[in-house]
């Protein structure tokens, strides 16, 4: 369904043409690299050409030195090592990326272990049940990946029983009454946004929005370090695996939906070079699965046939088979664990489609598509508590406004518990809306796009007016449309072949590092617009600008509206991402349309 969106037009820059000649790059190029607030010409070159010197050092991250010596000291003692991981693609690649390393670097099969909660039976994050069932199992030194900030309690537990707890973590942490953070007491925190250490020193880590992966290999990479004897340079066999593990970081760094910027931007585009030829037996089979084998892979790849498929064994049932599957599995092994993620996908998407009705039609049976309403918290009995977080974001696409679903079910005999998932808006920080909302809830935590929640039934309703007054107040009207930027305007002439071939090198795509969109003004509706696709949703156009014609393919725009406005002679302005079309040996430029306005 097409809804106009709020164009954000980047001004041309004075100065794009000189920085093209210094580049030896396009005009387009440069423009578009100074909309991303690249304007240095070294800043430049290191984003078109991202390397792996590009990465910062990992002590540079507080606490992160500490943590890897203790780790480094377990390996050499034969201490017992838990890495106790999240169940979504960021945990599960961070737990595998630690796995390897503490393996390559002498840890034999007995001595490292992991462990990954159950989404439904345990909810997010560590847990005092299952820490003092990993210390039984006789774990001295337990790490945790993608988790742990908010885990309070749990930091007391491992001091009373004599175990050290390193947290790893990079979402938001609890605050006390007096703004200051509320963090666990535990043998040391690796965090990226952390101000201080445990010493007291001052830290400020160039880059805030590492992922759960992303801090697990910078400490892979410490405890390599300390393990070659306290040397910059870590042992060739290990430099080798670092590389490899890129392609794990990639696909946490990529499915978490953080900036692809600076050191993530490096990781993200190393680990997809990487995830073709990999090594690794479960990246091997979870490839061949999608049906991708020897293709050449990117940030799409990864978000929407990848991801989902690591992602669907936790969302469903148990992330374990995953983790399996990208640790000690064998070639057959890891096959098979991959159909099962395959099956489990397939079920995920069906339950997710019925979910989406419903909850689209509890949005427009409350009417919380009103100008008034500007966030939606959503509840049923039922709701599948794994797949809610997807829906989430399918509603906020639809309504464009921040979302928080909640399945309510039996929780193991106890009774009822709400189990919820939020995603939000550009602007609105949805772990800061939670934190507003605490005393609502029984548990929480995640950072600005996306989080999680336990609220009981008799306190949902509070939760409620509490999140929905917190987004009237922190929401401006405008934030309710949709808004599109676009990178500049192009004549259809300008738009080539070569031209696309010039974007490419502004990849990977994704959260932080958009596609780039151009827009057009005063296009021809050359033909009459044809409906298109299985159902006819889609609407293919042929337009004209002066003496060049190209043809279009918009996505979900065929309603009966617009069919009936694009008529032949119709004037329209479009906003566009050009594409290369291959269809029986011959390569053509279409346009992908992101949005179109009817001219004057």
């Amino acid at each position: 369904m097409h809804r106009p969106k709020r164009w954000i037009i980047a001004p041309p820059h004075a100065h794009a043409a000189d920085l093209a000649g210094k580049l030896r790059t396009s005009p387009v190029i440069a423009q578009i690299l100074l909309n991303r607030g690249i304007a240095q010409s070294d800043d430049c070159f290191r984003f078109l050409q991202p390397s792996l010197k590009c990465l910062h050092e990992p002590f540079a991250m507080p606490n992160l030195r500490k943590a890897a010596e203790r780790v480094a000291r377990a390996i050499a003692a034969k201490e017992k090592i838990c890495i106790y991981g999240d169940y979504d693609v960021d945990g599960i690649t961070a737990t595998a990326i630690l796995w390897h390393a503490f393996r390559r670097l002498g840890a034999d099969e007995q001595c490292v272990d992991w462990y990954i909660p159950h989404r439904i039976d345990e909810g997010y994050g560590l847990n005092g049940a299952a820490l003092n069932e990993i210390i039984d199992r006789g774990a001295k030194v337990i790490v945790t990946v993608d988790c742990g900030v908010t885990a309070i309690d749990c930091g007391e537990i491992a001091k009373s029983r004599g175990v050290d707890l390193i947290i790893t973590d990079h979402h938001e942490w609890h605050c006390n009454d007096d703004d200051t953070p509320k963090l666990p007491r535990c043998y040391t925190l690796v965090h990226p946004k952390l101000p201080r250490d445990d010493e007291g020193a001052e830290f400020s880590y160039r880059n805030r929005a590492l992922c759960g992966a992303g801090v697990a290999f910078k400490l892979a990479w410490g405890v390599g370090v300390v393990a070659a004897g306290g040397s910059p340079r870590v042992s060739a066999d290990f430099r080798d695996y670092l590389v490899e593990a890129t392609a794990l970081a990639a696909l946490g760094t990529i499915a978490d939906v953080v900036a692809l910027v600076e050191e993530n931007r490096v990781l993200a585009a190393f680990g997809l070079s990487g995830l073709k030829a990999s090594k690794l037996v479960g990246i091997q089979a979870l490839i061949e699965s999608a049906g991708l084998t020897g293709q050449k892979l990117d940030s799409y790849h990864v978000g929407f046939l990848l991801a989902p498929r690591l992602n669907a064994c936790g969302r469903m049932g148990h992330a374990r088979e995953a983790v399996e599957m990208l640790t000690s599995a064998s070639h057959e092994r890891a096959l098979e664990i991959a159909i099962y993620l395959e099956q489990q996908n397939r079920a995920r998407q069906v339950m997710e489609r019925d979910i989406f009705e419903q909850a689209s039609q509890q949005v427009i049976d409350q009417k919380l598509d009103g100008e008034e309403c500007r966030g939606i918290v959503l509840a049923a009995d039922g709701w599948h508590p794994g797949v809610i977080g997807i829906v989430a974001s399918r509603i906020v696409e639809r309504f464009c406004r921040p979302t928080i679903m909640v399945a309510f079910n039996d929780n193991n005999g106890h009774g009822k518990i709400g189990q919820g998932s939020g995603r939000s808006i550009s602007g609105f920080h949805l772990a800061l809306a939670l934190e507003e909302c605490h005393e609502h809830l029984e548990a929480y935590g995640g950072h600005e796009m996306a989080a999680g929640l336990k609220v009981k039934p008799e306190k949902f309703e509070a939760f409620r007016r509490c999140f929905c007054e917190y987004a009237a107040k922190n929401i401006a009207p405008e934030q309710l449309v949709p808004e599109l930027k676009l990178d500049a305007e192009a004549e259809l002439r300008q738009v080539t072949a070569a031209l696309v071939g010039d974007l490419q090198r502004l990849g990977p795509f994704g959260h932080g590092n958009r596609k780039p969109i151009f827009y057009s003004r005063g296009l021809e509706v050359a033909a009459p617009p044809r409906r298109v696709g299985k159902t006819g949703s889609h609407l293919q156009l042929y337009l004209r600008q002066g003496q060049t014609s190209m043809k279009a393919i918009a996505f979900g725009f065929a309603t009966d509206e617009l069919v009936a406005r694009l008529q032949t002679g119709v004037h329209i302005d479009l906003a566009f991402e050009p594409t290369l079309n291959e269809y029986k040996g011959f390569t053509s430029v279409e346009l992908d349309v992101k949005d179109l306005q009817f001219a004057g």
